[in-house]
């Protein structure tokens, strides 16, 4: 922490330059009224001079105090990105690439040593050099030279220098997890990927250049306040010049000199503008997209993280986000008499060749409620039936026997093939497990049914509580899951969802989601998959699961680099307070402004028209240390409020009316309370050390 202050305060220091403050219009009237009462001290000096040096000097001080607080404001924000920055980028570092041409890879498939055939044909190159759409290789213990899709092979990675997790996982060809990151580290067997970006453009160089807040743009809502802003110190700027031209007619017409400096009037001037949210304006940008950064997610874009506090609809999937996402069987249902044990004992033996979680658990359930040991498969005469897409159905045949077991419909089909009847039983207890949020496998033998396995989809703890927090924000959870649409709606049922996609394919999911536009909703989902780019594409806010492909990476608008896909409801709750933080100290600066029009005006004018001596209801002792109180509190209140700009308004759920009421009765309250209470007690300061 002490060396990002230090990085800060020097960082404070060089923004001091024009073209930096220019970035930042509000600020750059501060920083160019700073510059001339800077000049104004310097006459007086010479004996030009409008009001005595020690009051210009202490004004002058004050205001370049405020622009100093203003860029420490945004350097302490930016700092928090340049650390995590100096980490990935001792992750990114050229080595030796392995390069082959496409041609080689159908002849090394064929070797014997398909690793040797390979490197015997590889061409070392710098990966530096490595052009998009090239071939490498890269094995056990070298370190990934370029972001890449795998064409061959599967290895165990650790991605520990991207993703902060030490645990290694495994990447493969031809499915959801083919994805290769650059500084990452192979740990065991050996990749063949081809090059998914060019030089400079790679993952790691866009989370460096993110990460270092150099990339941010302005989202909508910022660009719009900071015109709001903008012409709010237009209209001061002017009420300032009248207030002088008013000054000198009336002390023209009492033949005396104007009262109001230019000194005293640039100072009002920078009270009166909204400076306070103008210099911690682009601090709560950056410090929304540090606080994703420290939740492991990477935003390509500042207006994502914008819109995921404005999103309204979410599309979760099912697997590994509402249910833990192995499916457990948890009954056998025989049908037309036949035994249960006999039932178990059939899907045993048909599962005893499925490796998936769901297939190991038919096998234990059988073994725990029969005692039906597991068996193998080794021996002469059996032969596995695998699952495919087409089938859905797998099984095993052995001694003139076939067993089967799949989905409903996949079953029915194979007996009727077979000249066997499907039971009325059968299809009635696979429609009951389904209503039932479960998911029916039903097993045969020899073309006739025994019966159906009830598989469970366990609901993840909490995850109701969860939906219950985004339902009171006023955002519809719509879940998509593969499931058959009696299925989806009792998962659905139980897990509190609004609505959900059944039977979902890459069309039904972008259709979805264009239309709920359509509808003038903001929409946010998560993907893994290429299947999933699409949709990912037209999302407001896309998640990539840092674990899945290139595409569904290249079209999402952020990356978990966790992988975890609850966290679409983090990166909610994190845009949700980004805009609070935002409302909140955009509320309490106005209320801020308001108050000291109050405190001050009423002082510094009653020189000119002493009527207004009933309006200084806070009786400050005289217009120059009415003066100096307001704007030292007008620089110490920017300091202030830094640690809430970096930290965030704590995160609560309510309704925008609630939330509403309670910004406004605890920034809008208070925002008018401070000032009087923190001017007067500075403008007694001020008199007891005789400043004024």
């Amino acid at each position: 922490m002490k060396t990002e202050t230090k990085r800060a305060v020097r960082d404070a220091f060089a923004k001091l330059a024009p073209r930096c403050q220019a970035k930042n219009p509000v600020m750059f009237m501060v920083y160019l009224s700073a510059c001339l009462t800077t000049a104004l001290f310097c006459l007086s000096l010479a004996g030009i001079a409008d009001a005595p040096s020690g009051y210009i000097v202490a004004i002058c001080l004050i205001l370049w105090a405020t622009v100093l607080f203003g860029n420490f404001a945004e350097s302490l924000a930016e700092g928090r990105g340049k650390a995590q920055a100096d980490a990935l980028r001792s992750a990114k570092r050229d080595v030796e690439a392995l390069v082959v041409e496409e041609a080689v890879l159908a002849e090394a498939a064929d070797a014997d040593d398909a690793l040797a055939a390979l490197v015997a044909r590889a061409q070392a190159v710098n990966s530096a050099s490595l052009k998009r759409g090239q071939v490498y290789v890269v094995r056990a213990g070298e370190q990934v030279p370029a972001d890449g899709e795998i064409l061959m092979g599967a290895a165990s990675v650790d991605e520990s220098a991207i993703t902060g997790e030490s645990a290694p996982v495994v990447r493969e060809s031809g499915g959801d997890r083919s994805a290769l990151t650059g500084g990452t580290t192979v740990l065991s067997d050996w990749l063949v990927a081809r090059v998914a970006a060019e030089a400079g453009a790679s993952f790691l160089d866009q989370m460096i250049a993110m990460v270092e807040s150099a990339a941010r743009k302005k989202t909508p809502n910022e660009q719009a306040l900071e015109l709001l802003l903008i012409a709010l110190t237009l209209v001061f700027l002017v009420v300032t010049f009248a207030l002088y031209a008013f000054g000198s007619f009336t002390a023209e017409g009492a033949g005396e000199a104007n009262p109001l400096g230019i000194t005293s009037l640039v100072a009002l001037f920078v009270c009166l503008a909204p400076t306070t949210i103008g210099a911690l304006l682009s601090a709560i940008g950056i410090a929304g997209m540090s606080r994703l950064n420290a939740a492991n997610v990477l935003t390509t874009s500042g207006r994502a993280v914008e819109a995921a506090g404005d999103v309204d609809v979410l599309l979760l999937d099912k697997t590994g986000t509402i249910t833990l996402g192995n499916r457990q069987a948890a009954a056998f249902l025989p049908v037309n008499g036949v035994d249960e044990r006999d039932l178990a004992d059939a899907a045993q033996l048909a599962s005893l060749a499925d490796e998936t979680p769901e297939g190991r658990s038919v096998v234990v359930l059988a073994k725990e409620r029969f005692g039906i040991r597991e068996r193998t498969l080794s021996g002469a005469g059996f032969s596995v039936v695998p699952f495919t897409a087409q089938t859905r159905m797998s099984g095993v045949d052995f001694g003139g026997h076939e067993i089967r077991k799949g989905a409903a419909d996949a079953v029915r089909a194979y007996v009727e093939g077979l000249g066997g009847a499907y039971p009325a039983q059968a299809a009635a207890l696979a429609d009951e497990v389904a209503r039932s949020g479960g998911t029916p496998l039903v097993v045969a033998r020899d073309g006739r049914v025994l019966g159906v396995i009830h598989l469970k989809d366990i609901i993840k703890s909490g995850i109701r509580e969860n939906f219950a927090d985004l339902h009171a924000m006023g955002i519809k959870t719509v879940m998509v899951t593969g499931d058959n649409p009696l299925t989806a709606a009792a998962i659905a049922a139980e897990a509190g969802l609004d609505d959900f996609i059944a039977e979902a394919t890459p069309e039904a999911k972008l259709a979805a989601i264009r239309r709920y536009q359509a509808e003038g909703h903001l929409v946010a989902m998560t993907g893994d998959g290429t299947n999933d780019a699409p949709a990912l594409a037209q999302a407001d806010v896309a998640v990539a699961m840092n674990s899945g492909t290139q595409a569904a990476k290249e079209a999402g608008n952020m990356v978990d680099l966790d992988s975890s896909p609850t966290k679409l409801i983090e990166i909610v709750r994190i845009g949700k307070q980004l805009l609070m933080t935002r409302g909140s100290l955009t509320t309490f600066s106005i209320a801020n402004d308001l108050a000291k029009y109050f405190a001050v005006i009423p002082a510094l004018l009653v020189p000119l028209y002493p009527g207004l001596e009933a309006l200084n209801i806070m009786h400050l002792a005289n217009p120059a240390s009415a003066m100096l109180a307001a704007i030292l509190y007008n620089a110490l209140i920017i300091v202030a409020l830094i640690p809430l700009a970096l930290r965030g308004v704590k995160y609560r759920e309510g309704t925008p009316t609630s939330l509403l009421a309670r910004n406004l009765a605890v920034y809008g309250l208070g925002g008018v309370a401070v000032p009087f209470v923190a001017i007067k007690a500075l403008d007694m300061l001020m008199v007891a050390v005789g400043v004024a």
